[in-house]
Parts: C-alpha cells; structure tokens; sequence
C-alpha cells in the first residue's frame, strides 16, 4: 500500500509541475512585447502540452502492458530513431540543443514494440536535451554488442546517483521516484515508463556512468525475419 501511495505521489509530482508552467506561460502571453516572443511562448505551450499528453498516454499503455497488446514484430531500429528526432525537433530548436547519431549496426531489424521503443527512446533523448548546451551535444547511437543491437543515449548532466544506478543494475525501477538528486532536470516518471517497456519487450534499461554524464541504453535481439511493405 504504502508504494501505491508513494508512485501516485511522484505521478502526480511529475504531471503538476509542466502544468503549472504551463499556466505560467499563459498568464505571461499578453505581456509579449514582441510578435517573437509570443511565437516563442505559444510553441513552448505546445511542446510542453504535447510532452504531457504524451507522458499520460504513456500511463495508459504502462496500464495495458499485461493484456497482450503489445507484441513483438522486425522493428527498423534506425526508423524508430529517425522518428523521435523527428518528433523533438521543436523542442531542441527551442532550447537550442543538439543531438547527434551515430548509426554503426549492420542488424538494421530487431525484434521489439514500434511503440514501446519508441516511447522509451523519446523519454531518454527528452531527458538528454535537457544537459546539452553550447559546449556539449547528446549522442542516440545504434550499435551491436554481444549479438544483441545496442540503443544508447549519452548525455553530458550531472552524475547518476548510485541507488538509481544500482536500481537499474538490478532490474526494473521499483517505482519511479520523485526526485532525483544531482539531476532535477531528469524526469523520474520518464525512466520509470521507459524502464517497464523495457521489460515488456524482454530487454532491460540500464545505464553507463561517465565522469561527464550518463549513457543510457538498451539491449535487443536482432531480428533476421523480412518486413513486408505497407
């Protein structure tokens, strides 16, 4: 009962606050003193609306994870990949962040969840952009390693707390906790969703730590079967 309460608690924790920025940035629009500022103002809405929607669909999909919704398929791990930037593009133009790919796997299929995977590498790269500035750029790389195809996510912020890193040593996140110290720009409900898609699609998410950052990654069986076009 009383982990119920505490993952409702860093939930709620966690949709509050861009709600509230939310509220912020639209009190704040008729104080614009410039057409620049409002464009500004009103794409931050929507990025941050959309990055909501997108956390609670997410919940919604964590809900249905034992009904067999959600099977495994030849996924094009680079298309995946390809799709996320596509879909943060807003926001990295905002911040003015960067990411850049670096695609080095000769298994171009692996056997996963389109929308599983992509939703836990969206949540990784959103976390990422948050610890990329002038001097540094995140990394999405795809690569092979011990017969599996590798997903990774490097970043440049502040180190991982070692009760996290062990956490994800040691399997899924027992329940995503409300804050992470030495990161608060992170989001904790992100890696918790990210790390039970993981788990559905019989991977695990786990994590390098660096003197200068973090690379979070998955491992996930090749798939060699031939997908057909739509």
């Amino acid at each position: 009962m009383f982990e119920e309460v505490k993952s409702v608690t860093a939930i709620a924790h966690e949709l509050k606050t861009p709600l509230c920025l939310m509220r912020q940035l639209a009190l704040s629009l008729d104080l614009a003193t410039t057409p620049d500022q409002r464009s500004r103002m009103e794409s931050r809405l929507i990025q941050i609306s959309d990055h909501t929607l997108r956390q609670i669909e997410d919940l919604e999909r964590m809900s249905r994870l034992q009904d067999g919704l959600f099977t495994m398929e030849p996924v094009s791990i680079r298309g995946v990949c390809d799709s996320v930037l596509r879909e943060i593009t807003l926001l990295s133009r905002l911040e003015g962040c960067r990411i850049h790919t670096s695609y080095l796997n000769k298994t171009r299929l692996a056997s996963a969840n389109r929308d599983l995977l992509h939703s836990i590498v969206y949540h990784l790269c959103l976390n990422a952009l948050h610890y990329t500035n002038d001097n540094s750029c995140s990394e999405l790389s795809v690569s092979e390693h011990k017969g599996h195809v590798r997903v990774g996510i490097r970043d440049y912020g502040p180190a991982l707390p070692t009760k996290l890193w062990h956490e994800l040593q040691s399997g899924i996140l027992a329940c995503p906790p409300i804050h992470i110290a030495m990161r608060p720009s992170s989001s904790s409900l992100g890696l918790y969703l990210a790390s039970r898609f993981a788990d559905q699609m019989h991977s695990r998410l786990n994590a390098i730590r660096h003197h200068d950052g973090t690379t979070f990654f998955l491992d996930l069986l090749p798939s060699t079967q031939t997908m057909l076009p739509i």
